[in-house]
C-alpha cells in the first residue's frame, strides 16, 4: 500500500537523521524518533552544545550523503539484559530508560536496526535500503524544545522535525501550503488587524480582546443566541467557580485534577493564615473546567416529568483548564475559553430525533460561516469491548453506539469508526471541517454521557409514574469561541465576509471641506445597521486607502467634491482596484442583501 510505503520511508529517515546527528555531534544522546503526519522527528539531548535551525542545512546534507551510499537496514534481536548492558556501555541514558521500562512490562527481548556503522533501538518496520528514499523528497524544517516523555519535570530535549513525501512535487506542494499557512496565521493577523493579544503580565493562554475583536465575538455570539432560540433551546447561566464537593461528585476532581487549577480556600483571611489562627469554617472552590455539573444541578432543582422532556439548555460558558505551557498556541489552545455548550436531557424514545436535529444544526452553522459541508469528516468514537473502563452498561452502550451510527448513515455523513476512541463516559461523534487551504480542524462534538446521570442520580417520572434515568447529550457547535474565531481568521486570511467584519465600510475624506459630509453619510449607514468607520485625518488619501486595504475592510469609499456635488458614490470593493459608481440607496441595498444572505 502507498501509505505503508511512505510510513516506512519516514521511519527510515528518522534513523538517518539520528545517524547524522551522531556524526555531527558524537556526544549527543538519542531519545525517540517517531513518524508523524507529513514527516518525522527525533528528540536528542545535545548537552551544552545547541542545535539550531542554522544547523539544519548541514544535517540535511549529511542525510543525503548517507542515503546515496545505499545503506541496508539490518535487524538484530537482543535479550533485554543484553540490551541494558549495551546501552549502559554506550551511555545512551534515554534508550536505557526505555528498555528498563519494557523489562518491567515483561518484555524479554528488543530489536535493533543497523544502518552502516549506526545502530538504533527500534521495533521497525523499515524499507530495505536507503536507495528507496528520494533525497529530493524530504526536508528538515524546524527545531523545537520538548520535555522527555512530555513531562515538564524532566530534561528538556531538542526536537528536530523533518518533512517527507513520496516525491519532490508532493514536498514542494506541502512547502507552499506551509507558506500560505504562515500568511494566514491567526496570531499574526490578530495583531495586524488589532483583534486580540496575549499578555504574559495577565497570564499566558488568556487572550485579551481588543474593540474590533470583541465586536467580532459579539457578532458571532448574537447569531449563536438567535439560532439557538429558533431551534427550541432555553438559555441558562452558571458561575465561574463551584464548590469542590460538586467536582468530586461529578468525578472531574478525581479524573482531571491535573488539568484543573488548584482549589481556592475561603473562610480565612491572609492575615489569619499568616498568624496560623484556628479555622472555624473553610470551603474550597474550583475554577470550572466544564459547565455540565451546573446544568445537572439546575435539572435536579425540581422533580421532572416525562411531559417536560426533552430539555435543551444552552450556555456560552467560560471554563478554565491548566494546559501545559508548551501546548498553548494563540487562540487554538488556551487556558481560559468559552464553550458554546448545550445539554439535551431526554427520554430513550426522543434520542434519535434529538440527535438528528443536532446534526442538522451543526451543518447549518458550518454553511452559515462559509464552510463546505461536503468536506466535513466525522469520527464515530465507540468503546473497545476488551476494556472495562467505561461507565454505563452494555445495553446502554449498544443502544447509543448503534443510534449514532444510524444517524450518521441517514444524514449521509462522511464518517469513520474509531474503536476505542470513546471516552469512559460515552460514545461520540466528532466533526472536523476543512479550511480554504485544505487543513482539517476539530470543531463540533456530539456526545452521550452515562456518567453524570448516574453520579448525580438524575431521574424523571415516566408515564407510569416510575422514576427512570434520562439520557444526557453533550454538544458544542464551535467547540470554543476562541478556537472557532482563530479558524475563521485563518480560513478567510483575515478578509472576513461582510456580515462578520467588525468594520464593514470605511469612509475616507479627501480634505477639510469633505469631513462634514463624510460624517453625515456615516450616520446614515449606521441608521441602517451598517458598521462604518471614518478616516477624516489630515493624512494623504493614498495613505488612508492603504491602511483600509491592510485592515481588509470590505468596502472603501473616498469622499471628495464629486461625491458631495453628485448623486453617486465611488465604491471600491475589497480585492478590486476599480471603483463602481452607485447611488446611496443602491449601495445600502447592496450591503443589506449581502449581509442578509451571508455571502
Amino acid at each position: 500500500m502507498k501509505d505503508e510505503k511512505i510510513y516506512k520511508i519516514r521511519h527510515a529517515l528518522a534513523h538517518v537523521l539520528a545517524m547524522s546527528i551522531k556524526d555531527y555531534l558524537p556526544e549527543a544522546k538519542l531519545a525517540i524518533g517517531p513518524v508523524i503526519d507529513n514527516g518525522f522527528y527525533y528528540d536528542v539531548d545535545t548537552g551544552d552544545k545547541k542545535i539550531s535551525e542554522d544547523d539544519l542545512d548541514k544535517l540535511e546534507e549529511k542525510m543525503k550523503e548517507f542515503i546515496k551510499q545505499g545503506l541496508k537496514f539490518e535487524k538484530n534481536v537482543l535479550s533485554i539484559d543484553e540490551a541494558i548492558v549495551k546501552e549502559k556501555e554506550r551511555g545512551e541514558d534515554y534508550k536505557l530508560e526505555l528498555i528498563e521500562d519494557l523489562a518491567k512490562e515483561g518484555e524479554k527481548e528488543v530489536s535493533y536496526y543497523k544502518l552502516g556503522n549506526f545502530v538504533d533501538l527500534c521495533r521497525g518496520p523499515h524499507i530495505e535500503n536507503t536507495k528507496e528514499i528520494d533525497p529530493q523528497a524530504f526536508k528538515l524544517n524546524k527545531v523545537a524544545g520538548a520535555y522527555w516523555r512530555g513531562d515538564e519535570n524532566k530534561q528538556m530535549l531538542t526536537r528536530i522535525y523533518g518533512l517527507a513525501f513520496s516525491n519532490k512535487k508532493e514536498l514542494k506542494k506541502y512547502l507552499n501550503l506551509i507558506e500560505e499557512a504562515k500568511k494566514r496565521d491567526h496570531r499574526k493577523l490578530g495583531k495586524d488587524l488589532d483583534l486580540f493579544h496575549i499578555d504574559e503580565k495577565v497570564g499566558i493562554g488568556l487572550p485579551l480582546w481588543h474593540p474590533k475583536g470583541a465586536l467580532l465575538w459579539r457578532i458571532i455570539e448574537d447569531f449563536w443566541y438567535k439560532e439557538h432560540l429558533n431551534q427550541g433551546y432555553d438559555l441558562v447561566r452558571s458561575p465561574h467557580i463551584g464548590n469542590r464537593a460538586l467536582w468530586e461528585t461529578s468525578g472531574h476532581w478525581g479524573f482531571y485534577n491535573d488539568s484543573m487549577y488548584p482549589p481556592l480556600e475561603v473562610g480565612q483571611t491572609l492575615e489569619e493564615k499568616q498568624q496560623k489562627k484556628e479555622v472555624k469554617e473553610s470551603e474550597e472552590y474550583l475554577l470550572k473546567p466544564m459547565n455540565c455539573p451546573f446544568h445537572v444541578q439546575i435539572y435536579k432543582k425540581n422533580p421532572k416529568s416525562y411531559k417536560e422532556l426533552p430539555l435543551r439548555w444552552a450556555e456560552c460558558g467560560t471554563v478554565y483548564r491548566f494546559e501545559k505551557k508548551g501546548e498553548l498556541s494563540g487562540l487554538t489552545r488556551v487556558r481560559g475559553f468559552t464553550q458554546d455548550d448545550a445539554h439535551i436531557i431526554c427520554s430513550e424514545d426522543q434520542v434519535e430525533n434529538e440527535l438528528g436535529k443536532v446534526v442538522d444544526f451543526i451543518l447549518f452553522m458550518y454553511k452559515s460561516f462559509g464552510f463546505n459541508i461536503e468536506d466535513v469528516n466525522v469520527y464515530l468514537s465507540v468503546r473497545d469491548q476488551e476494556n472495562n473502563k467505561y461507565a454505563g452498561d452494555d445495553k446502554g452502550w449498544k443502544f447509543t453506539e448503534d443510534i449514532l451510527e444510524k444517524i450518521a448513515q441517514e444524514k449521509k455523513l462522511n464518517y469513520s469508526k474509531d474503536v476505542g476512541g470513546a471516552v469512559f463516559y460515552g460514545p461520540k461523534l466528532d466533526f472536523k471541517i476543512k479550511d480554504s487551504i485544505g487543513r482539517e480542524w476539530q470543531c463540533s462534538t456530539l456526545q452521550f454521557d452515562f456518567n453524570l446521570p448516574r453520579r448525580f442520580n438524575m431521574t424523571y417520572f415516566n408515564s407510569e409514574g416510575k422514576e427512570v434515568r434520562p439520557y444526557m447529550l453533550h454538544r458544542a457547535l464551535f467547540g470554543s469561541f476562541e478556537r472557532f474565531i482563530g479558524l475563521l481568521i485563518e480560513h478567510y486570511a483575515g478578509a472576513l465576509p461582510l456580515w462578520l467584519s467588525p468594520v464593514q465600510v470605511k469612509l475616507i475624506s479627501v480634505g477639510e471641506s469633505h469631513k462634514e459630509y463624510t460624517e453625515k453619510l456615516a450616520n446614515k449607514l449606521k441608521d441602517n445597521d451598517i458598521r462604518v468607520e471614518t478616516d477624516i485625518s489630515e493624512e494623504t488619501v493614498g495613505n488612508k486607502i492603504r491602511k483600509a486595504v491592510t485592515n481588509k475592510i470590505p468596502y472603501i469609499l473616498v469622499i471628495g467634491d464629486k461625491e458631495m456635488e453628485g448623486d453617486s458614490l465611488a465604491v471600491r470593493k475589497r480585492g478590486e482596484r476599480e471603483t463602481n459608481n452607485m447611488k446611496e440607496e443602491e449601495f445600502i441595498s447592496l450591503l443589506k442583501e449581502e449581509i442578509s444572505e451571508k455571502k
